[in-house]
């Protein structure tokens, strides 16, 4: 059987190094320095475009538990990143270029690993080989173009994505479930009602609030940013996605002045989504702002929303949990274009992808990390069919199913969920004796 992976960034180099650690020779394409992107500076792979943290190291944080599964599972960047770390508090940052030099060396030094420096666009369909796609979110020109006829819709636009919040952080003394005029289950969504005065001053902060970098382009019209929305007139909102009609609150039994509608973001109901709340302003200013909405006042944001360019597969219908294409099994996909968000996540799917790729090779079953762990929950999450306008999704606590019983602490919950998470991690590398 042949390997092929389409990319040398954090997800591509990480798959390439599975199948090599494999005892099996694999093909690394990489346009650089054939071409690269407006992003793009050094020749070297897995290249740091923006920050050169990984965020929290400590393992019972969501992305330091990341990085323990990652290394557990023999990662290549995670032991790199270490010996390149720089001062960062609790933080993973490193000098990226020595960081990309040291990942490039390793590469390039394996045996098994050949590299061809050059542009791919199009996919082999041969049964004798097994590709896996990891272009990333600039993926654009002829690649762009055969990856939507495999994919069957191909996703390149400006994300207009609304923030997200546990479950469990929100006060359902508050929030009430119900669907508009009562059509669907009560717990299709839940309703935060507002009074008049706590909307007045609601939209007030809201059109006050400090933006994010403003962006030359336009958004459709579905997509407004809820705050450029509310600079249209106080009552903008109140008849947009805050609109009363159709829900009474059982705790007046009169319809609130205005409501935020809060959606399930997976099939677990663990996540939920402020709907019609996509917005450009400053992550800081979101969770002062919209911690002022009835019922979210300890809300935990496990993403805040975001307006920048993106591309990406519809991957709940596209791939299954394994990053593997379902009407094409030669294909996987791995990194930001499958929608996981992030460095380590890239990376992470890389693993996974780079794992399946040689059990399939050998017929063999594939690896199934299950959802507590953090990165069987994000393979959950860019598979799940349930998840309705799907957008990118980093690591984080909210995915995971919760700890029962319920442990209130966030730091115990926390520790319970990552060594939950660990013991789950070890099980299943004994099942694949890995």
């Amino acid at each position: 059987m042949e390997f092929k992976v389409i990319g040398a960034g954090f997800a591509g180099v990480e798959a390439a190094w599975q199948i090599a650690q494999s005892g099996n020779a694999v093909t690394l394409y990489e346009q650089k320095p054939v071409k690269k992107s407006p992003a793009h500076k050094s020749d070297n792979f897995a290249e740091l475009v923006c920050s050169n943290s990984f965020k929290a190291i400590r393992i019972d944080s969501a992305a330091g538990l990341l990085k323990e599964e990652m290394q557990r599972l023999g990662s290549l960047t995670v032991p790199i990143a270490k010996k390149c770390a720089v001062a960062a508090g609790g933080a993973l940052a490193v000098n990226r270029d020595e960081f990309s030099l040291s990942v490039t060396k390793k590469i390039k030094n394996h045996p098994n690993i050949k590299i061809v420096y050059s542009e791919e666009t199009e996919l082999s369909f041969d049964k004798n080989v097994i590709t896996i796609v990891a272009t990333g979110p600039l993926t654009d020109g002829k690649m762009s173009e055969t990856i939507s006829r495999v994919s069957g819709g191909y996703l390149s636009f400006y994300d207009a994505a609304a923030p997200i919040v546990t479950a469990e952080s929100i006060d359902m003394n508050i929030v009430f479930g119900a669907s508009r005029y009562g059509r669907g289950g009560e717990n299709d969504y839940l309703n935060c009602p507002f009074g008049k005065d706590e909307y007045e001053r609601f939209i007030n902060e809201l059109v006050n609030a400090e933006g994010a970098v403003i962006h030359d382009f336009d958004v459709y019209e579905g997509c407004m940013p809820i705050e450029k929305l509310a600079k249209r007139g106080v009552d903008s909102p109140r008849f947009g996605p805050m609109k009363p009609v159709g829900l009474i609150d059982p705790a007046t039994g009169k319809r609130p002045w205005a409501a935020v509608q809060l959606r399930r973001e997976n099939s677990q109901g663990s996540m939920f989504n402020l709907v019609g709340f996509q917005t450009n302003l400053k992550f800081a200013e979101q969770k002062r702002v919209f911690s002022m909405i009835p019922g979210l006042k300890n809300a935990e944001f496990v993403r805040y929303g975001v307006m920048h360019r993106n591309s990406f597969i519809n991957s709940p219908k596209i791939l299954n949990k394994y990053f593997q294409v379902k009407s094409n099994p030669n294909i996987f996909f791995a990194g930001q274009i499958t929608g996981v968000e992030g460095y380590m996540e890239s990376a992470a799917s890389g693993i996974i992808a780079g794992i399946n790729a040689v059990k399939m090779a050998n017929s063999s079953s594939m690896m199934d990390l299950p959802p507590d762990t953090m990165i069987g929950a994000l393979s959950e999450y860019i598979s799940d069919a349930s998840v309705k306008n799907f957008q990118p999704m980093g690591a984080n606590f909210g995915i995971l199913p919760p700890i029962e019983p319920k442990i209130k602490d966030k730091k115990e919950r926390y520790s319970a969920l990552a060594d939950r998470a660990l013991r789950s991690l070890e099980r299943i590398k004994d099942e694949n004796n890995c």
